[in-house]
């Protein structure tokens, strides 16, 4: 039996840069794909580009959300698809064969409930030269006590799995793919595989990757949810994270992975 793929596209005002993450969909050799499209009420030009692609969406709704996690949330309400993938409207797949590596992986791993994939960061002026990796190969559950998550746009996540555990928590700006991850990898401690392949490449300067400011807000948030899931850590573990990722962006530099 063929697995269904659900891929929600969250946006709002992404004119410049949908089109893209439309495309890398459209590109796909995988032949059961979903595509949604949440738009968030644009006031720009996106819902334009859409409508140039109806073969490729087969869902859109443009109304006012509640944030991020609320529109992806929307999104998961919609799905038809045995498997959930989140791709950010600043965002694309890497190659036409994402989707197909994402589906043998859930073949292979039976039990899996959560595909975990690597992605690569990209400045807008050139989109062809990654300047960090993230990969999820190196992740393990218990690193999130120390602010370390899978890479959300890399994870594609069973429907039935965000049936045991819940949707995205609207309490968190910027930290609730981290919660959901806490609640699904260590509170219910629900088998994943490792894609050790770049799936999805971002654009830097979205909502998680904004600064200082976003950097403080997610530490709260990590260490709020870490809390009320029951699972300890503390401030001196988050922090430690930063330092991490300096090393990592100066390993790529040097062309090291």
């Amino acid at each position: 039996m063929s697995l269904k793929i659900s891929v929600i596209t969250v946006c709002f005002n992404s004119e410049k840069t949908i089109r893209d993450t439309i495309e890398s969909v459209l590109a796909q050799d995988y032949p059961s794909i979903e595509y949604i499209i949440v738009d968030g009420g644009s006031n720009d030009d996106t819902l334009e580009v859409i409508r140039e692609y109806p073969t490729c969406v087969d869902t859109v709704i443009s109304e006012s959300d509640k944030g991020i996690y609320d529109a992806m949330n929307k999104g998961i309400a919609l799905t038809t698809g045995d498997v959930i993938g989140i791709l950010n409207s600043d965002d694309f797949y890497l190659h036409s064969e994402v989707i197909s590596q994402v589906v043998q992986a859930f073949k292979d791993n039976p039990n899996a409930d959560l595909v975990l994939g690597n992605v690569d960061f990209v400045n807008a002026c050139d989109l062809t030269r990654p300047t960090r990796l993230y990969s999820s190969f190196r992740f393990l559950p218990w690193k999130m006590r120390f602010g370390f998550m899978p890479a959300h746009p890399g994870a594609f996540i069973k429907k039935s799995a965000y049936d045991k555990v819940g949707l995205y928590k609207l309490g968190y700006k910027i930290g609730a793919d981290f919660d959901l991850f806490v609640r699904m990898l260590m509170v219910k401690k629900m088998p994943y595989f490792k894609l050790n392949h770049t799936l999805v490449r971002m654009r830097v300067g979205g909502v998680s990757t904004s600064g200082l400011r976003s950097y403080l807000t997610s530490t709260n948030e990590m260490l709020r949810s870490l809390k009320k899931n029951k699972v300890y850590s503390n401030s001196l573990f988050i922090l430690l994270r930063l330092p991490v990722k300096f090393f990592q962006m100066a390993r790529l530099k040097l062309g090291f992975k």
